[in-house]
């Protein structure tokens, strides 16, 4: 089912329980190259999600700020993106050109992601395409000034959002997750994976 909430275009259901089970493999090969962090915001504060990446470059944020690095915080490469994942992005994204950022955020009980604009990025005429795994993830959306009216929606494991157009710059966020709603990840919990052309 396409639904379409503030320019953000959500695809409920899109991965079937097989299609999840092959990109949550292909996550934990990603997270025993480049293991999980803990973030820290350039003001000194703990995030509450733990965050790795694949692809040319991964998201760090650290007291030097928010950027996008070639390397994990450990100094090794960032793996490759998985076939499981490109597929997500060549079927519903619309781009020319390939991601190359997958961020993988994972969410444990009382996670949380506050509204931000995803404009890191060295051009912003490229979508942001978000994969849901696991847990159940109250998702809110706004607008991209700073303090608009927002609406939410729950995404559930194999959801996947593409944000794009009037969206590309729009705040959203994940207010707080249903721990333990799904069965997917063992110890509960919720994965998102984001991809996104960098340069």
């Amino acid at each position: 089912m396409h639904l379409s909430v503030l320019g953000f275009d959500i695809y409920k259901g899109y991965l079937d329980l097989a299609a999840q089970q092959r990109v949550l493999d292909d996550v934990r090969d990603i997270v025993r190259s480049a293991p999980l962090v803990q973030p820290i915001t350039p003001r000194g504060n703990k995030m509450s999600v733990r965050m790795t990446a694949a692809g040319a470059y991964g998201w760090v944020t650290d007291r030097q700020g928010y950027r996008h690095a070639r390397t994990h915080p450990g100094g090794q490469d960032w793996p490759a993106i998985p076939e499981s994942v490109l597929r997500v992005w060549k079927d519903l994204s619309g781009s020319a050109r390939d991601p190359e950022c997958c961020l993988v955020n994972f969410y444990g009980e009382g996670a949380r992601m506050g509204l931000h604009q995803d404009k890191d990025e060295g051009s912003l005429e490229w979508p942001v395409l978000s994969i849901s795994l696991g847990d159940d993830g109250l998702f809110r959306m706004g607008h991209s000034e700073r303090g608009s009216k927002t609406q939410s929606v729950w995404l559930q494991s194999g959801d996947v959002v593409v944000m794009g157009g009037a969206a590309r710059l729009a705040y959203h966020g994940v207010d707080r997750i249903r721990f333990g709603s799904s069965t997917l990840l063992e110890n509960g919990g919720r994965l998102n994976l984001t991809l996104r052309v960098v340069t």
